[in-house]
């Protein structure tokens, strides 16, 4: 396994639509790997293969306190949602920043899994917010980019000031 390279917004690459996986080969199953192994090695909860610049609809979650109970979503589709949640938000792709985003309070999906199998999950709270989160991913949509321009703005300043001062 390893460790795949993040990318950091505003990198234009977060932006490319991700396409649906024809078929789930050996490939596919070692990229899950490498991805949930970054995903918990960032740390973080959720990670989209658009933000390790592999374009193609999967999505990786672990939303356990235990960091055990690994979600595969191999193109997703949010079949159902019902009611508004307003969640605070944070992104391996935008790292530090932090922001409330409306979303779905809870979301019912229909994906596979890593064998291929077809499946339907219903899901509230902090998992259809995960979801909710890197499916915009796979649509080539960032979280900050449902806050208004002026705070996008002053984000990416903010991100570019600390990228200088890392380099």
């Amino acid at each position: 396994m390893a460790i795949l390279k993040i990318l950091q917004y505003p990198d234009e690459r977060l932006h490319i639509v991700a396409t649906p996986v024809e078929r789930i080969t050996d490939r596919i199953r070692v990229l899950v790997e490498n991805m949930a192994e970054t995903m918990y090695a960032a740390p973080g909860i959720g990670l989209a293969a658009t933000q390790v610049d592999v374009h193609e609809r999967i999505i990786v979650i672990d939303t356990s306190e235990t960091h055990d109970q690994l979600l595969v979503l191999i193109n997703p589709e949010i079949i159902a949602r019902s009611g508004v949640s307003d969640y605070e938000e944070g992104c391996l792709s935008v790292p530090g920043i932090y922001g409330k985003v409306q979303r779905a309070e809870s979301v019912t999906v229909s994906a596979l899994n890593v064998d291929g199998e077809s499946y339907t999950l219903d899901a509230d709270g902090l998992l259809a917010v995960c979801i909710q989160h890197e499916m915009d991913h796979l649509a080539g949509k960032v979280f900050i980019e449902y806050w208004s321009k002026l705070k996008q703005s002053r984000t990416l300043a903010k991100l570019k000031k600390k990228q200088r001062s890392v380099m």
